[in-house]
């Protein structure tokens, strides 16, 4: 007999940030041109790298990368979630809501390896400034860029892998605006409690791993540059302040939600708004209002 496929939900409800018809409207309104400047800000760095000459260094073409990623990531949940602010009755289907997961853990997953390569290329740029130009070549940045995806990519099939034959047979109701596995999970018909244990193991695996590389690379170059002068130091301790600052905001609001779950909804929706939203925001902003080169870069537009 052809087996048959225990998972009878065919879609899932969403309750989103929140039950108020007047909150809703009140979001949409804020929600809609944050995600316009995130889409228009990130394309605007990546196009303003490659049309650039002064901006063509293994640094920049990192930046462009993590835009281009910042884009794909905020356009993974934000349309739908703006979208739902205009619907009463908020759905989305098993495929949809897999995909979102799957392509959630794939650009997060390649964000965070991504941002442990910057930090390295600062590392090589600040401790080893004569070597620069012999290790951070052209098949370097693109190996460190693949990397990222590459991993990202095994990162978000892992994930999916684990839950995607999980039988859900009702409940559906998700109360987030998107779908992400530690809600999902617990949608289950059986009992997912070892499951859990894995999932959480696989991103804290990651995750912990990037960031206690980017604790050590960081902690390394501002003590390299404690010993230099002040006056030939600033430059070097001015772009790594924005890219700590970058890493401070993904970081954060993802240990709190895969690494010490807080069980707290309203503070889990704020610290998925945060990840989801806020950060893709505001890694073009941080990068563009601290970085010279490409306040210069503008200019010369």
């Amino acid at each position: 007999m052809e087996e048959v496929n225990q998972s009878v939900v065919s879609e899932f409800i969403i309750l989103g940030l929140c039950s108020s018809w007047e909150l809703q409207a009140f979001l949409l309104v804020i929600f809609s041109p944050l995600y316009l400047i995130t889409i228009l800000g990130n394309i605007f760095i990546v196009l303003l790298i490659i049309a650039d000459l002064h901006l063509h260094s293994p640094m920049y073409f990192l930046l462009a990368n993590l835009s281009f990623i910042d884009f794909c990531l905020s356009s993974v949940t934000t349309p739908k979630m703006i979208t739902d602010f205009l619907k009463e009755n908020k759905t989305i289907s098993f495929e949809g809501c897999m995909c979102q997961i799957f392509f959630g853990h794939f650009f997060g997953g390649g964000e965070m390896v991504l941002l442990v390569s910057m930090a390295y290329d600062r590392y090589v740029a600040i401790c080893k400034p004569l070597h620069y130009s012999s290790i951070m070549n052209r098949q370097m940045c693109i190996g460190l860029v693949m990397t990222s995806l590459i991993t990202g990519l095994v990162h978000s099939v892992s994930q999916l892998a684990m839950i995607i034959k999980l039988p859900f047979c009702g409940p559906k109701e998700l109360d987030s605006f998107f779908c992400d596995i530690p809600l999902v999970i617990k949608l289950a018909c059986i009992d997912t409690s070892i499951l859990e244990m894995w999932i959480n193991a696989d991103s804290g695996v990651l995750a912990t791993t990037c960031f206690i590389l980017l604790l050590i690379s960081y902690s390394y170059i501002l003590f390299t540059i404690c010993l230099h002068s002040k006056d030939g130091a600033s430059k070097a301790l001015s772009t790594c302040t924005a890219h700590i600052t970058v890493v401070v905001l993904f970081f954060g609001p993802c240990i709190f939600i895969y690494l010490w779950p807080l069980s707290i909804t309203w503070v889990d929706k704020f610290l998925a708004v945060f990840y989801a939203v806020i950060t893709p925001l505001l890694n073009p902003a941080i990068y563009t209002l601290r970085n010279k080169e490409i306040k210069n870069a503008i200019k010369r537009l």
